[in-house]
């Protein structure tokens, strides 16, 4: 309470002290703006696949680049099925990143589709896996044998789904199992498959495990790339798994080309700088799987039917070979 004169009357404050009490809340708003706690940052989840996959392996890396060299960004991955379950993932909102295969998107989307690609960045090459001693040498020797096709929500079913379906042999198959790649490796390790497909870039890890310690043959498909071209899509074109990739003999197979996607509501300037990132640190990512090596430029626009998002449409713009 305020001080009393002698006569019993209130002392009235002094300026000073009114001046004091200023300072001390003013002093106090401050205190408590600087102590408020900073913004979150924002989060990226990248949906990848297999943990023994290309897109993990990738995935892994930007995540760890882009943790390092965004400071209001927090990235991490989520172990997928791959292609077909990162699609809805990313689309449903689950997942702000995700790696898929071309042929898994429809020709032409639909309006308002939540979907924007960042870059096309290598090709798959499609994987039929049997064992040396096995009589499996062409497509049409897959008819009354127990074979993997891939998991549900892969890029690999779908692909291989189509090309059992041109041969004619879809309905021919003994058995068909729907497991990753670690799960088929397993499976035609210890005899309860015949052979199994895969797509993935070169080289698949579990595949190349695989192979380095059981005598494994890569079916040659190149046969069987026009006639996938005609009844689906252009996405598909042929690839050579070379020796260098497994030990084995050289064979061609069906390719199809790689895009890593993006929630259209990403704002313009974090996709810039996630593609920034992606093309200047080719040689860091390509450490972890030499897939990334393929990253160029020129071929990273081209991603149809998916349009690029303008944060990296930008990026590309400004920075033309």
């Amino acid at each position: 309470m305020g001080g009393a004169g002698p006569s019993g009357r209130a002392c009235p404050r002094s300026p000073g002290r009114r001046l004091v009490v200023a300072v001390a809340v003013l002093s106090s708003a401050l205190s408590s703006a600087c102590t408020s706690p900073p913004a979150e940052p924002t989060r990226l989840r990248i949906a990848t696949g297999s943990a023994t996959a290309v897109y993990y392996a990738f995935g892994q890396s930007l995540a760890t680049i882009l943790n390092r060299e965004l400071s209001d960004v927090t990235a991490s991955v989520v172990v997928t099925a791959a292609s077909e379950e990162n699609v809805s993932l990313v689309s449903g909102g689950q997942a702000e990143l995700g790696f898929t295969q071309a042929d898994i998107l429809p020709a032409r989307l639909p309006d308002g589709a939540g979907l924007r690609a960042v870059a096309r960045v290598y090709d798959d090459l499609l994987h039929l896996v049997t064992l040396a001693t096995s009589p499996i040498r062409r497509l049409e020797d897959l008819r009354g044998r127990r074979v993997a096709i891939g998991a549900p929500g892969s890029g690999t079913a779908v692909t291989a789904g189509r090309l059992l379906a041109v041969a004619g042999v879809a309905d021919q198959l003994a058995e068909t199992a729907r497991l990753g790649v670690d799960d088929s490796v397993a499976a035609l390790r210890t005899g309860e498959i015949d052979a199994f497909f895969f797509s993935g870039g070169l080289p698949v890890k579990a595949v190349a495990d695989f192979a380095a310690e059981t005598p494994a043959h890569f079916v040659d498909l190149g046969e069987w790339v026009e006639p996938l071209r005609r009844s689906y899509r252009e996405v598909y074109v042929g690839r050579d798994i070379p020796t260098s990739a497994y030990g084995t003999e050289p064979v061609t197979t069906v390719a199809v080309p790689n895009y890593l996607v993006v929630d259209a509501a990403l704002p313009e300037q974090l996709v810039y700088e996630l593609t920034r990132l992606l093309m200047q640190r080719r040689e860091e990512l390509a450490g972890a799987h030499p897939a990334a090596a393929r990253l160029n430029t020129q071929s990273a626009i081209t991603t149809t039917p998916l349009a690029l998002h303008p944060g990296a449409a930008r990026y590309y713009r400004t920075h033309k070979p």
